[in-house]
């Protein structure tokens, strides 16, 4: 049952995270498609900071599941973000 709510809560920090990706990409993309915004952030070196804004959803979030007592389900959104961090990491590190 643990591992469920988990896996929930890791499920619910990707998703928000790719909703704050697109959130971002509109925000801060300078053309509608978004394939464009996303090859120019490639081309530029700016992809890893879209990235960054669009995993502020989840510390809404995690703070949400805590303030409801699903602290496995936090814990979830918390091991997404930390998977998100890493692969950020790894795409800085290979530009």
């Amino acid at each position: 049952m643990i591992k469920k709510e988990v896996l929930i809560g890791f499920i619910v920090g990707i998703v928000a995270s790719i909703f704050g990706l697109i959130f971002a990409i509109q925000i801060f993309g300078q053309s509608e498609d978004w394939g464009v915004v996303i090859r120019d952030a490639i081309s530029q070196g700016f992809l890893t900071k879209l990235m960054s804004i669009g995993a502020l959803l989840n510390l809404a979030a995690f703070f949400l599941f805590l303030k409801k007592n699903k602290d496995e389900r936090a814990k979830g959104v918390l091991i997404a973000t930390i998977l998100i961090f890493v692969t950020t990491m790894v795409i800085k590190l290979l530009n």
